[in-house]
């Protein structure tokens, strides 16, 4: 592919939808698959392991799981098990969890970049077959290490990348991870103070690494014979994203007046009528500045964009018409 892709997989596709457009990922070039978990809708580790044992090439990438439903003792493991079923396929794709809903499940959202920092730590003392004792504010190991009683524990390679947005975990991702998994709806302008921030990060390294990898989820949609219904179904969804995880406003140039005027029609959770009425305030060109919808030269040309402003692979999230979406895509970046 003249553009390396990936292909980012979620609860808006059914299972059927998700393990048809990772096969098709596998044979068709593409470089990762990225398995979603958020809502409370489904997990992210099951579908991950079932894709990896339909699939012989991609990469099989959370993204992402959060740093708190599960101890970091059992992330290591379950990742150690994936890497098992798919050998050097695995990357670890982790980030704070996101509010509302965190709070709600009583895990509230506090000092996200010092309890980041303690996590991936302990993980990747894990992933080195070491002993780990760790004692932090949110993370506590007492003299625990992989431990198989039938065969040879070894250190495994699992990258871990961070899904990061604001500076402040970007700047830690280019600290002490692999990359970058960054979120959906952010304009190639915003490109520009993130490798800054990862930047300063990387400044700080201790292991002589001078460059991490960064990836970007870009909702698309594509309809050639009808380009203003593929905005319309990226539009819904960046409705849908403004009234439930409205801290992406600020970074995708969206005025807190119209979150506001949004949330009153659309709360917590939204149903569908609730963000169709919703997303009639939403204009063509604000949905088309963090999204790649259109027509296919439209949708390919904004993906370009993002790899120009520094993402190195565009991870596609299909919406509206997803086969045509992801076939088109697809051909454009062979072409």
């Amino acid at each position: 592919m003249k553009l390396p892709l990936g292909i980012h997989v979620g609860e808006r596709l059914s299972l059927e939808q998700t393990y048809w457009q990772a096969e098709f990922a596998d044979q068709n070039g593409f470089e990762s698959v990225w398995v979603a978990e958020g809502r409370l809708a489904r997990d992210g580790i099951v579908p991950a392991a079932i894709i990896a044992s339909k699939t012989r090439n991609v990469k099989i990438g959370t993204g992402v799981v959060n740093n708190k439903s599960r101890n970091a003792a059992l992330m290591a493991v379950t990742f150690k098990t994936l890497d098992e079923v798919a050998p050097g396929r695995a990357i670890l794709g982790i980030g704070a969890w996101w509010e509302p809903l965190a709070t709600k499940v009583g895990q509230p959202l506090t000092k996200p970049i010092a309890s980041m920092r303690e996590y991936i730590t302990v993980l990747q003392s894990f992933f080195r077959n070491e002993l780990v004792d760790f004692e932090g504010d949110f993370v506590q190991m007492r003299g625990v290490r992989f431990d198989s009683m039938y065969r040879e524990n070894k250190p495994v390679d699992i990258p871990i990348y961070i899904g990061a947005v604001g500076p402040k975990m970007l700047e830690l991702a280019g600290e002490i991870s692999d990359g970058v998994h960054m979120d959906f709806l952010l304009p190639p302008s915003y490109l520009a103070g993130a490798r800054a921030a990862i930047d300063r990060g990387l400044a700080k390294r201790t292991d002589g690494k001078q460059d991490i990898d960064l990836t970007q989820i870009v909702s698309c949609s594509i309809n050639d014979d009808d380009p203003q219904e593929a905005i319309d179904a990226c539009k819904a969804f960046l409705t849908l994203y403004l009234c439930q995880q409205p801290h992406i406003a600020e970074h995708c140039g969206v005025e807190r007046e119209l979150v506001d005027r949004l949330q009153e029609i659309a709360g917590w959770p939204a149903t569908p009528e609730d963000i169709k009425r919703a997303m009639q305030l939403v204009p063509n060109s604000l949905v088309q500045n963090v999204t790649a919808c259109g027509s296919t030269d439209d949708a390919f040309q904004k993906l370009m964009a993002y790899h120009e402003a520094g993402v190195r692979s565009p991870i596609i999230s299909t919406l509206g018409d997803k086969e045509q979406t992801l076939t088109r895509l697809a051909q454009a970046a062979k072409a």
